[in-house]
C-alpha cells in the first residue's frame, strides 16, 4: 500500500507529519511519499522541493508567484505518475492543493484524492466547497461546523477534528522560561508571535515592534518575548535584533512554555490563537494583506470573524484588529486593557476557555481518525472506527 501525502506550508506540515506516524503505526509496512518540510521529512518523505517558496500570503502575491506555484503543481503530479499511490492526501494550502487534485485527476482518474483540511468557506467564498466536492473524494475536516457545507455539494466528510486542541502542554515549564531568561516571577510579559509566513513577517513585524515600544515607554518593567518560528526564524531573528529594546527570541521547541508563562500576547490570526487560548494566555488577534490583495479580497469575506474560538462562540472574545485596525495605537489600546486589569484577563481566558469546548476539545487523536479514514477509503476495510 502506497500513501503520498503533499503539504505546501509548515502547518501543513505538521498535519502530515502526524498522519504519516499514524498511517506507520496501524499499516508498519505501508509507503510514504510525497512533499512537505521537516515533520514529513522525520517520517522518511522526501520531498522533490523546498516547500517554503509555496508560502504566498494574498492574492497579488500570488499572481506574482503564479509561474513558481505551476512549475511546482507539475512536480508534484510528476511524483504521483512515477510512484503511482492509492490515495493522495492533500493537506490545507486551497490554492497549490486544488490545483494539484485537479491535475491527478486528470492523469489518474482512479486514485483516490482526500482533502485534508478544508477551506474556511464558513469566513469567505462559499462557492469553494462546490469546487472542492467537484475534484476530491473525500474530506477530513477539522470542525463539525465545517461537515455541512461540504455535505450539502455532495463530498462525503469525515470530522477528525483539530490537532491544535490535541497538543500536550504538561511539559511546558513557564518558571523555568522566565528563570532562564532572567524574567521576574512577577514581571508582566507580552508574547509576539508575528507568523509563519514570510508574508506575515514583512507587514505586522514591524507594527508589532511600534506597539511594544509604546507600551515598554510606560512600562518599564514589561518584557517582551518574540517566536520566531521555524520556516521564517532567521528572518525574525534579523528582524528582532535591530529593535532599539530587548526581545527575548523564543524557539519552537519553547512556544508552549512562552505561552504560559505570558500575561498577554500579541498574535498574528492563525492556528496559534488556538494555541494560545489553551495555554490560557488573554490575546489580540492582528492581520494585514498588501493593500491591493486585500482590497481584491475584502467583498469575499463573508464571515464575521477571523479566529476559530471567536467564531464558535459568535462573539469577539479576542479582538481581532484587521488591515486598517491593525496599527501600532489600536494594539496599544487594546494590550493596556489586558495588561491594566487582572480581571479583564482572567475573564477573556476564561471565555477562550470555553469556546474551544464548543469547538470540541475532546475525544480521539485528530492524526488517528485521519488514517483511519484514509485506510477504510482505500481498501474500505471493516473494523476501523471513523
Amino acid at each position: 500500500m502506497k500513501v503520498m501525502l503533499v503539504a505546501a506550508e509548515a502547518s501543513g506540515d505538521a498535519l502530515g507529519g502526524g498522519l504519516a506516524a499514524a498511517l506507520r503505526a496501524r499499516e508498519p509496512g505501508i509507503a510514504l511519499v510525497g512533499v512537505g518540510g521537516p515533520r514529513m521529512a522525520e517520517q522518511g518523505i522526501v520531498s522533490p522541493f523546498d516547500i517554503a517558496e509555496l508560502s504566498v500570503l494574498g492574492w497579488l502575491e500570488g499572481l506574482r508567484a503564479y509561474g513558481r506555484v505551476k512549475a511546482r503543481v507539475a512536480d508534484t503530479v510528476a511524483m504521483a505518475l512515477r510512484e503511482r499511490p492509492d490515495a493522495v492526501v492533500l493537506i490545507d494550502s486551497w490554492g497549490f492543493t486544488i490545483r494539484v487534485a485537479r491535475a491527478i485527476r486528470a492523469v489518474l482518474p482512479d486514485v483516490k484524492l482526500i482533502k485534508y483540511v478544508g477551506p474556511q468557506v464558513w469566513a469567505s467564498r462559499p462557492g469553494r466547497a462546490k469546487t472542492l466536492a467537484a475534484a476530491v473524494d473525500h474530506l477530513l475536516a477539522l470542525y463539525a461546523f465545517d461537515a455541512p457545507w461540504f455535505e450539502a455539494e455532495g463530498l462525503p466528510t469525515t470530522v477528525v477534528g483539530s490537532q491544535a486542541l490535541h497538543i500536550d502542554m504538561g511539559g511546558a515549564d513557564p518558571a523555568a522560561f522566565r528563570s532562564a531568561r532572567g524574567i521576574a516571577p512577577d514581571a508582566p510579559l507580552l508574547l509576539i508571535l508575528p507568523g509563519s509566513r514570510p508574508g506575515e513577517i514583512r507587514l505586522m513585524t514591524h507594527v508589532y515592534e511600534q506597539a511594544a515600544a509604546r507600551l515598554k515607554a510606560g512600562r518599564p518593567d514589561l518584557q517582551i518575548a518574540v517566536v520566531a518560528a521555524g520556516t521564517v526564524a532567521a528572518d525574525v531573528t534579523a528582524r528582532v535584533a535591530a529593535w532599539p529594546f530587548r526581545a527575548h527570541l523564543v524557539t519552537e521547541a519553547d512556544k508552549y512554555a512562552a505561552m504560559k508563562a505570558a500575561t498577554v500576547a500579541l498574535a498574528t490570526s492563525g492556528t496559534v490563537s488556538t494555541e494560545l487560548a489553551l495555554a490560557g494566555v488573554p490575546m489580540v488577534i492582528g492581520y494585514r494583506f498588501a493593500p491591493v490583495s486585500y482590497a481584491l479580497m475584502k467583498p469575499f469575506f463573508t464571515g464575521k470573524y477571523a479566529t476559530l474560538f471567536n467564531h464558535a462562540a459568535d462573539a469577539e472574545i479576542a479582538r481581532e484588529l484587521i488591515q486598517a485596525e491593525a496599527t501600532p495605537e489600536r494594539f496599544v489600546a487594546e494590550l493596556s486593557r489586558l495588561l491594566d486589569d487582572p480581571a479583564v484577563r482572567a475573564d477573556q481566558s476564561a471565555r477562550q476557555t470555553a469556546a474551544l469546548d464548543l469547538i470540541g476539545r475532546e475525544g480521539r487523536d485528530p492524526s488517528e481518525i485521519a488514517s483511519d479514514a484514509v485506510l477504510h477509503l482505500i481498501d474500505a476495510r471493516p473494523g476501523l472506527r471513523l
